[in-house]
């Protein structure tokens, strides 16, 4: 009889014992960067002025457009060196999400396109620890006839580096998820 009074009490305590246990085997999350501010900086090789390309959305996914700047033009036939500066302008002080994305290269990458008159090529000039690009630093090529147009850049979270012409800059294949997407308006002198 004391055998049965005590089966409730081993239940109880077998049923705590299992709820306590931790059978937490996940990793943890890499939340997501949060970028309000994307500067894109073009400087002619051999000196000149830069040309600099903001996009500055400091209510994240709000009702308000970005405000997108541009100072500057650029020149028919020159070599631009580049650079992608990305903050998060909703912490004070901002935080520098480029060097995140330096750190975490081998699961970013930018991609880059001039459309609407603007041509030229883009070159990496950077890369992650497997050799891959990142474009956080890259070349554009103006070609000798362009036009004013558009300069997009996008950051891609976790592209598939390895996928056909994705490493030269081409998304087709890159799959990932994005993270900024930004068009700047870019004049021709």
């Amino acid at each position: 009889m004391k055998t049965l009074k005590l089966v409730p009490f081993a239940l109880i305590a077998l049923l705590s014992f299992n709820a306590c246990s931790s059978d937490d085997n996940s990793q943890p999350v890499n939340e997501e960067e949060v970028i309000t501010t994307i500067t894109v900086t073009l400087t002619p090789e051999g000196g000149g002025t830069p040309v600099i390309l903001t996009s500055r959305d400091l209510d994240g996914d709000g009702p308000d457009a970005p405000v997108i700047t541009s100072t500057g033009s650029v020149l028919a036939s020159t070599t631009y060196n580049g650079t992608v500066s990305l903050l998060n302008e909703l912490t004070n002080p901002a935080d520098n999400i480029s060097l995140e994305v330096e750190e975490e290269g081998d699961e970013h990458q930018f991609f880059f396109s001039a459309t609407g008159g603007l041509s030229g090529n883009f070159a990496y000039a950077d890369e992650d620890v497997n050799g891959d690009p990142i474009g956080l630093a890259f070349k554009f090529t103006v070609s000798a006839n362009p036009q004013s147009g558009n300069l997009s850049v996008i950051l891609r979270h976790e592209p598939n580096k390895a996928g056909e012409n994705v490493a030269s800059g081409d998304i087709t294949n890159a799959g990932g998820e994005t993270d900024v997407q930004v068009v700047f308006p870019v004049t021709v002198q």
